[in-house]
Order: structure tokens, then sequence, then C-alpha cells
């Protein structure tokens, strides 16, 4: 483990965003709550809600993306809260390293989602995106299951619309009691598509630490 001040200096801010890399090619988003010593704790995401979507022991990469580059920190899951609003402890395995992957960072959200399940349409919203995959809102009783094939469309501010096939990952119940499910999709995306994705992304971040500054 590396030591604790290593840990407070390499992290993000209290309250920035930070994305755990639970699957391949798939990322969750999240934020840093505290540092304590050599444990820092992160919100659980909503994705894998309750104490037992993940068991302790397990270890993944979490990072954040600072401008121009990305900080990878591999750490292991230590302790999980007992009650809502779940919360992940964490303690680092090796020294944080920039990295050149094109790790998936999610972002945006508020778009309109068309979903496509054989015949039937099923209109949504996005919650967020990444070159790997989204989540989105839908309130359709249609049945949806982890492993379905769809097709999915979104309008991506001023880039336009895009549409990928997708892969059904987790459909979820919405938080906090409001109406309607998440739905989580993975896929994969030609080169000229993840482009427009990451500029999209990237476009969202800027705006994000724009707001940030201001209301600081």
């Amino acid at each position: 483990m590396i030591a604790s001040a290593s840990v407070a200096t390499e992290l993000p801010a209290i309250g920035a965003p930070m994305f755990l890399v639970l699957g391949e090619g798939v990322n969750f988003r999240s934020r840093l709550e505290s540092v304590d010593g050599d444990t820092f704790t992160v919100a659980a995401p909503l994705e894998t809600a309750g104490p037992a979507a993940i068991t302790t022991g397990s270890e993944f990469d979490v990072f954040w993306a600072p401008p121009r580059t990305r900080i990878v920190l591999p750490s292991r899951l230590v302790a999980i809260s007992d009650e809502a609003p779940f919360r992940w402890i964490l303690a680092p395995v090796e020294a944080p390293r920039q990295s050149n992957r094109r790790e998936y960072v999610r972002g945006g959200g508020g778009a309109a989602v068309r979903l496509a399940t054989g015949e039937r349409q099923v209109e949504g919203a996005l919650l967020d995106i990444s070159e790997g995959g989204l989540r989105c809102w839908i309130d359709e009783p249609v049945p949806l299951s982890p492993g379905d094939h769809l097709r999915v469309a979104v309008r991506l501010g001023d880039l336009g619309d895009v549409e990928m096939s997708g892969t059904i990952l987790t459909v979820r119940e919405a938080p906090h009691g409001d109406p309607g499910r998440h739905v989580v999709l993975t896929f994969n995306t030609e080169e000229s598509l993840a482009q427009v994705i990451r500029l999209y992304v990237m476009t969202w971040e800027i705006n994000e630490r724009r707001l940030h500054q201001e209301a600081a």
C-alpha cells in the first residue's frame, strides 16, 4: 500500500468526480467523499446500490480526469457502509499513475434517448454516456433484462444524433423513490463515433468545471 501522505497528495479535491472501473470497458461515475489515513471513501455508484452489490476484497482501478490527462489508482474495496446512502472505503494497492489509455469517462445528460427492442421503441432520457456505454432513464414498463441486445439513438447536443447497437448491463429501479428505471448499456463504437462521444463528454467536462469555479 502506498503511504497515506501520497494518497492525500495525489487524490483530487473532496467532492470531485471519480470513476470506478468495474468491468472491461465499463466504468461507473462516483465522487470522492473523504480521505482518512491510508484509505479514502467514495459514493457507491447508483448502478450497484446495496451492500451486497459488490464484495469487500474486490480490486479495481479508480481514475479521475484532471485537464489533459488521466490519473489511475488501483484500489481494493475494504469496507461498505451498512445503510444508504452507501459508501465504499477503498485502499490503494499501487502508486497512482498517469495513463494514456482511453479510460471511458462518462458525462453529459438530459438528452432524449430512443431504445429499439424488436418492433417496439422506448423513449427515455440520457443520464450519462461514454464511448463504451450509456446510462438512461425510462418510465415505460417494457420488459428489459441484462444481456438483451437493442439499438439505441441519442442526440448529443449540437453534434447531432448518434446510433449504435448495445447490450443491457443492468436494469434497476430509479433511486430515492423516483419513478421509472435506470438502464445501463454497453457498446463498441467505431473510431469516428467514439470521437464524437469524446468531444461531447469533453465539452460537458469543461462546462462542469466552469460552473464549479463560478460557484466556488
